[in-house]
């Protein structure tokens, strides 16, 4: 019977591993505890393929549900699904749908065989970390986890015809939210049509543009068929000085009118039409009120549609934002496992704006986000100079550990020399991180605790399908949320968010 600290189960602090002595690499044997208040000024999370970072992304929303914080997880790789798999009883039984039959096979194992071992070296795991199944069933109860597949059925498919409806009154009256946002949108939609999205040379970006933003200017709700009716018979004379039918020629705004008609009627884009609503608050509570982790798995997407979600998803957590009351406190988190491509140092993606303006103003109504990537030199470090904590694990190359120590200068205060932060850098091993935090006086190194719920790797498609199908079966609060326009968030007092949720 493991017996666990209750510095571990405080509220307010995340139980991320133990403290590891640069001089001798031991790990001690007290807690590495986090305060969940830092992590509203942002976390990135830096690490090479096997360094352990989407583990610690891991360990982190898995303290964060205990904790009663919602989270929006976006999954590109498919790993973050594993927080379904938290079986609180540790058999062998639950694990042997998601093991690999192939690396069974490969070590001469029957599938049950493998499932059998790995129940154990999780139950052993845990037990090293004074964990075991009770904190497992207190992270079940605690927390709804869902795993939504938006441009597919194979898990819970997404509607994103709400991501064209009006944003709130108060977003309205931002007028750089509400261009931000139109921006967003716009080039999303175009990025899909393989258009090029320059808000000062292209024709396409500044008609449509124009369209959304009248029409959401005067709370109408506007979708792609909408859209397109609008293209071909716009409600204005003139765009700038000039004649519409000089700027966008009738012919011309057919041609565009018929490409968005086509990808309204292409069966591949019928899928993002299906399911439950973009809706920020649906998806960070269940029907019964609980938190949820919802994990927006989008693997499956090609590079243009992951930008064209990801945009949205953005802008319709700056529009939620602004309906709400400042927080000192966590009030949810924004994660995204593999930032590359979103947020380049250069080039201006559709997803790029959004997630400065968050990474700039969702603390003042704590909602922190936890970014992780494998490569710092594709980073824009312009923006993650508003990032408080940086979690730095294993790198690839030494031109990625100098591209990061330059980011570190310039971000903020190390508290270390650079030659020494280099030296730790060099010799860190596998799940050993250095964090350098803002509200600590000096880096600190650690080791992260072993993670509750299955690591079993990417899902694939049927391996979504099936967890679907497992939390219909079971009665779960997944299966009893999966009915779209079930249920509503709970009203939460205020606060309550200045001391993080509640624990089980």
């Amino acid at each position: 019977m493991t017996t666990t600290s209750p510095a571990y189960e405080g509220l307010g602090t995340f139980y991320l591993g133990r403290p590891v002595d640069p001089a001798t690499g031991e790990a001690a044997r007290e807690p590495f505890l986090y305060d969940s208040a830092d992590l509203v000024t942002h976390a990135l999370v830096v690490g090479m393929t096997g360094s352990g970072k989407t583990g610690l992304i891991v360990d982190l929303l898995e303290e964060a549900a205990l904790d009663g914080v919602p989270a929006l997880v976006v999954d590109p790789k498919g790993d973050l699904a594993n927080l379904a798999l938290a079986f609180p009883d540790l058999a062998p039984a639950d694990f042997a749908p998601w093991v690999d039959p192939g690396r069974a096979q490969r070590e001469g194992l029957s599938p049950d065989d493998l499932a059998a071992r790995e129940a154990e070296t999780w139950r052993r795991g845990l037990a090293e970390w004074d964990q075991d199944g009770s904190r497992i069933a207190r992270l079940r109860a605690a927390a709804e986890v869902a795993v939504f597949t938006p441009g597919s059925a194979a898990g819970r498919p997404l509607s994103v015809l709400a991501s064209f409806a009006a944003p709130p009154p108060a977003a309205r009256a931002d007028a750089d939210l509400l261009r931000d946002r139109v921006a967003a949108t716009v080039a999303s939609v175009l990025g899909l049509l393989g258009i090029a999205a320059d808000p000062v040379r292209s024709r396409e970006t500044i008609l449509l543009s124009l369209l959304v933003e009248a029409a959401w200017r005067e709370g109408r709700d506007l979708g792609l068929a909408g859209l397109i009716a609008l293209v071909q018979q716009p409600p204005v004379e003139r765009v700038g000085v000039m004649p519409l039918d000089t700027f966008f020629p009738p012919a011309d705004r057919f041609a565009l009118a018929m490409a968005l008609n086509g990808l309204l009627a292409s069966p591949s884009f019928a899928a993002w039409l299906e399911g439950e609503p973009l809706d920020v608050p649906r998806l960070l509570y269940a029907p019964d009120g609980r938190p949820r982790l919802a994990v927006l798995s989008i693997a499956h997407l090609s590079d243009a549609e992951r930008m064209f979600f990801v945009a949205l998803l953005a802008s319709q957590v700056l529009g939620w934002l602004r309906g709400l009351p400042g927080a000192t406190g966590l009030r949810a988190i924004l994660a995204i496992d593999e930032v590359f491509g979103f947020l380049p140092p250069v080039a201006e993606p559709p997803a790029k704006r959004p997630l400065l303006t968050l990474l700039k103003q969702a603390r003042a109504f704590g909602v922190g986000l936890v970014l992780g990537t494998q490569n710092p030199v594709d980073l824009d470090y312009k923006g993650l100079g508003n990032i408080g904590t940086w979690f730095l694990g294993r790198l690839q190359t030494e031109r990625d550990k100098e591209r990061l120590l330059d980011g570190l200068e310039s971000a903020a205060a190390t508290g270390l020399p650079r030659g020494e932060i280099d030296r730790l850098l060099s010799g860190l091993g596998k799940r050993v991180f250095l964090m350098r935090n803002v509200h600590e006086p000096e880096p600190v190194l650690f080791q992260t605790r072993w993670a509750m719920s299955y690591l079993a790797g990417p899902m694939s498609r049927e391996q979504l399908r099936r967890l679907g199908a497992a939390r219909a079966g079971d009665g779960g609060a997944a299966g009893a949320a999966g009915a779209a326009g079930e249920g509503s968030p709970p009203a939460v007092p205020t606060g309550a968010f200045g001391a993080g949720g509640s624990v089980g």
